[in-house]
């Protein structure tokens, strides 16, 4: 897609700034909209001009309030199951993009939304945020992989509380939780969550950050060993690289590394 409906989408020193851009329906999540977020995140992995990302949503209402419930209402079971796996798609296209996703969150992130936060592999949230998957209140549960992404951010017993109940939970309360990184005040998300991006894309060796996301994230579904056999050949592939050799050099010669991503 060359431009989008509900999506902005900025490049800007080589941080990708998606922003979901439906402020009049709370950011809330269509059809129309998963499938450009799809296409976005894509161009994310896919652009070598593109060292991180931020997603936001526009207004100071909400990140993304969930799904689109007028939308939700004519699903039946197969027409259901087939939105989840679009939604579980794009998440796990987030979480396997190769480079930092950074959710920048302000007002609120529910059900979808919450979900898309997950995803992202770093959160800052405003201290407005507020945080929850309240399907259980519409007769349904999280579909996008909340029910999986929720018990191993925060642990299955408050998983359980929150997912069961469908409470929200505040910027506050889901940073004591590790749901989120950061708090910030109202209005300072999206330049936070920029500014970590740009850290990162700025001082760190683009291999290193992709085998350490790696590393991390298929860790999770693995055995410990099998996790530790990962670990130890994404290590041995870095001590192959040139950005190996300079930030080991950089480092005994007292200097600023200078990675090239080679």
């Amino acid at each position: 897609m060359s431009a989008y409906e509900n999506l902005l989408f900025e490049i800007d020193d080589r941080v990708a700034v998606v922003t979901v851009n439906r402020p009049q329906k709370l950011n809330a999540l269509n059809a129309a909209t998963i499938a450009e977020l799809t296409d976005a995140f894509t161009r994310v992995r896919d652009d070598a001009s593109i060292g991180a990302a931020v997603l936001t949503g526009a207004g100071d209402k909400a990140f993304v309030a969930g799904a689109d419930i007028a939308e939700i209402r004519g699903l039946d079971a197969a027409s259901g199951r087939a939105l989840a796996e679009r939604g579980q798609a794009l998440t796990r296209l987030m979480e396997r993009a190769g480079k930092p996703v950074i959710a920048a969150i302000g007002g609120y992130a529910l059900g979808g939304g919450c979900e898309l936060a997950m995803a992202c592999h770093l959160r800052v949230a405003a201290r407005n945020a507020r945080l929850g998957q309240p399907e259980v209140n519409l007769g349904i549960i999280p579909g996008y992989g909340g029910s999986q992404r929720l018990a191993r951010l925060v642990g299955e017993g408050k998983a359980m509380e929150l997912i069961l109940t469908g409470a929200m939970v505040t910027a506050d309360e889901a940073a004591a939780l590790g749901l989120v990184n950061r708090v910030v005040e109202p209005g300072e998300a999206r330049a936070a969550a920029v500014a970590w991006a740009r850290e990162l894309v700025g001082t760190k060796p683009p291999l290193a950050l992709r085998a350490a996301i790696e590393a991390v994230h298929e860790g999770l579904s693995m055995s410990l060993d099998e996790g530790l056999a990962l670990e130890a050949r994404l290590f041995g592939t870095l001590c192959g690289t040139e950005d190996m050799r300079e930030g080991t050099a950089a480092f005994l010669e007292k200097r600023a590394a200078k990675f090239t991503g080679r």
